[in-house]
């Protein structure tokens, strides 16, 4: 089966998430997160793209980017990936055991206004959703944190957003997100759908050859034709 396209324009804002293969845990102690976000502020140096909102957790990451040229977002994240995966197999002496990561990193495209803020906390309040923190700027392995406590070298590694933080930004994040904002963000990390208002969807996918992104999936229903009309043929276990 071929790959599904993927998205990475210049200039465009994206969600990026990637998982540990089996969901194994690969951030066991303080400094492997320490050591991925050392990893996370070399990459950011080449200057492909710019982070404005991330969060570790036990058995994934999630960020929000936008690359500056076209085609860096994957460069980005290859590069973080294979550096990360070396580093951790050197450390702990994991080398021809498997693979770190699942596989392709997932990601889709949002557009650039309050959907923008609404991946941003759906981001920086997965750790408390998690049951890790009590208060999302508790976890010290993400941007809110960084935003809110760190020192002034600390927060260079985070972009100005191009959407200006709420009032109260740890409160908003804090706050759990709709039903309605909810499924469109499953569906969206799930498929790699746009995220956005649906015009806008509809255009991005057309754009980048995302349409597939948006249609259900699975084999399309069979119809049988009588005098009746039309009618889909049911399945065993249907």
């Amino acid at each position: 089966m071929p790959r599904a396209p993927r998205a990475d324009a210049a200039g465009h804002l994206y969600h990026v998430l990637n998982r540990a293969n089996r969901r194994a845990t690969i951030f066991k102690k303080q400094q492997d997160y320490a050591a991925f976000e050392s990893i996370l502020a070399d990459a950011l140096s080449k200057d492909d793209v710019e982070l404005f909102s991330y969060c570790l957790m036990p058995n994934h990451w999630h960020l929000v980017l936008r690359p500056k040229q076209d085609g860096g977002m994957s460069r980005f994240v290859h590069w973080l990936t294979l550096t990360h995966t070396q580093r951790y197999n050197a450390h702990y002496e994991t080398v021809g055991e498997g693979h770190l990561y699942q596989g392709r990193y997932k990601s889709f495209p949002i557009q650039d206004d309050e959907h923008f803020l609404t991946v941003c906390r759906y981001v920086e309040r997965n750790a408390m959703t998690a049951g890790y923190c009590e208060r999302p700027e508790d976890w010290r392995w993400g941007s809110l944190a960084r935003w809110k406590h760190g020192s002034v070298k600390e927060k260079s590694l985070l972009a100005s957003w191009p959407i200006a933080r709420c009032t109260r930004w740890c409160d908003h994040v804090a706050t759990k997100l709709s039903a309605k904002e909810q499924r469109k963000l499953d569906f969206s990390v799930k498929r790699g759908t746009p995220f956005g208002e649906e015009n806008w969807v509809e255009t991005t996918a057309r754009r980048f050859d995302l349409e597939m992104t948006m249609r259900p999936r699975g084999r399309p229903r069979k119809f049988r034709t009588s005098e009746e009309g039309s009618y889909p043929v049911l399945q065993k276990g249907t």
